[in-house]
């Protein structure tokens, strides 16, 4: 019988220090706006991998995509009340709530990977991320790089800003993106992201504008025939946490979390290099849409776009903002008022 006793409290102690363990795990919910297959999920699922990794599955991380938790925009709210995690969501659905970050979206001043990569890694990045903290009340884990945003459309080909006649082209609800159409000389249709399919379905627009990976990625091949070969605004996904989230952590699970959206950023940018231009083909020879290059090195559009910089000079923070971004970039300053 002494046997016994002394066996069953050291099984009971056993069976609790495994009922703790479980009972520390956590399981984290990150909204994706894109459906799985574009650079959102790669950069999300990338992320959950590491986290869960780091923390030898202490905390693992759920992924939500095409918008199941809500608009993406939405998801910015979520979190920021701390009813959400984490969210990937498009760079102009971030900026209603922290206009400073509008720099990154103003027509081609982001003209490739390179410059993307260049902004989001240095000063200016960190300073977009303390601006989100204090403006949305979400903090900036990582990005996703999704490449140029190439018009597409279901009429004809688009080569300049005069062929959009009479077309009703989708844009994100973002008042820099609306104004680059509108200096193209049509007035787009703001849609909501989880519209934008069946309004291309149904006629209610003609066209669109997305990197070629979320194209593919959303099938728009099914519903769009022709794609423009345009860099107006270089797409990218800012990774978010809730910043009460954050605060809860440990300084060591912080450091872990910050980690890992280094190392999910580092893979996103090698992820597009390395599927772009197989993506590019495979929309041509496999979708059998028509891919038409911009006339002039598209020099009218970059004309036209970079007129609207002054209107937005004061919302993103001055245009020495814009200055000090376009210096990083070896460019010269933007134009005055």
């Amino acid at each position: 019988m002494r046997i016994q006793n002394l066996i069953i409290p050291v099984a009971v102690s056993a069976a609790g220090l495994a009922l703790s363990g479980n009972a520390m795990a956590e399981t984290w919910k990150m909204a994706l706006g894109d459906a799985a297959g574009g650079t959102q999920y790669e950069l999300g699922s990338t992320f959950a991998d590491l986290v869960e990794e780091k923390t030898d599955g202490e905390v693992t991380v759920e992924l939500f995509p095409n918008g199941q938790l809500g608009s993406e925009q939405d998801t910015v709210n979520s979190a920021s009340m701390g009813l959400l995690d984490l969210s990937v969501l498009a760079i102009n659905n971030i900026t209603p709530f922290s206009p400073t970050v509008g720099v990154m979206t103003l027509p081609y001043v982001i003209q490739g990977p390179e410059d993307a990569r260049t902004l989001t890694q240095g000063a200016i990045g960190e300073e977009l991320t303390e601006n989100t903290i204090r403006d949305a009340g979400v903090r900036i884990l990582g990005w996703a790089y999704s490449g140029c945003r190439r018009l597409t459309n279901s009429a004809r080909p688009v080569a300049e800003p005069a062929d959009l006649d009479g077309l009703n082209i989708r844009v994100p609800k973002n008042e820099i993106m609306i104004s680059s159409y509108q200096a193209w000389g049509v007035n787009p249709s703001p849609l909501a992201w989880s519209e934008t399919f069946t309004a291309l379905q149904q006629g209610v627009v003609d066209g669109q504008d997305n990197p070629y990976i979320t194209i593919d990625a959303m099938k728009f091949y099914e519903v769009q025939d022709h794609v423009t070969d345009s860099c107006y605004v270089f797409s990218m996904e800012p990774l978010i946490i809730s910043e009460g989230k954050f605060q809860s952590l440990s300084p060591e699970m912080q450091e872990l979390v910050l980690e890992a959206g280094q190392e999910a950023t580092s893979h996103s940018y090698d992820y597009l290099l390395a599927t772009e231009s197989d993506i590019k083909r495979r929309l041509v020879e496999e979708h059998g849409m028509e891919i038409t290059q911009p006339a002039n090195n598209e020099q009218e559009w970059i004309d036209k776009a970079t007129s609207i910089w002054p209107d937005f000079y004061d919302s993103i923070g001055g245009k020495e903002k814009l200055d000090a971004v376009l210096a990083a970039l070896g460019r010269d300053p933007a134009p005055a008022e």
